[in-house]
């Protein structure tokens, strides 16, 4: 009889767990892919918060409003990913053309992960310095190296954006 109330207490543990193991495992990934481009890190947030709501059940705690911040935050991240070489390429003194080349190398940069991302943003801002504004080397590295700088600062913004995001999950399922 010791034993059927042993596996009940399993079973209890196991069902009460399981939700935050696999929503912990995919805000971990979710974390990393923030860093490697070649993951989506924040839709792996979403996803185990919609992963926990779903094995936990409406008394999950996360309103639907709750899962449209997240998505807000998500959104924020993403725009600033695409914006930030060229920010970076214009801070750093480059031309209009700089800024486009940026952006254009960042966009291209898409389709050559994970080294595209770095990369294109600084070959695209080098490039158009050079080919459209006419700039010497210098000016046309100067603005590559902003990119490269943006590029940079807009990883660690989605760093901060994914803690943000799980903090926000965490928030709305205890306190709000």
């Amino acid at each position: 009889m010791a034993g059927i109330g042993y596996s009940r207490l399993m079973i209890d543990f196991l069902k009460e767990s399981a939700p935050w193991v696999v929503a912990g495992i995919l805000f971990i990934v979710g974390l990393v892919g923030c860093v490697l481009p070649v993951l989506p890190g924040h839709l792996f947030i979403i996803a185990g918060a919609i992963a926990y709501r779903l094995m936990v059940g409406p008394g999950a705690g996360i309103a639907w409003w709750g899962f449209a911040i997240l998505v807000l935050l998500m959104a924020i991240a993403q725009a600033f990913e695409i914006i930030s070489g060229s920010l970076g390429a214009k801070w750093f003194g480059g031309s209009k053309w700089g800024v486009i080349g940026a952006l254009v190398g960042g966009i291209a940069g898409l389709f050559f992960l994970p080294f595209g991302l770095i990369l294109g943003p600084l070959i695209g801002a080098f490039g158009f310095e050079k080919a459209f504004a006419k700039k010497d080397n210098r000016e046309s590295v100067n603005s590559g190296v902003g990119s490269l700088v943006g590029v940079v600062a807009g990883m660690v913004f989605k760093i901060v954006i994914g803690v943000m995001m799980i903090g926000w999950f965490f928030v709305d399922v205890f306190w709000v």
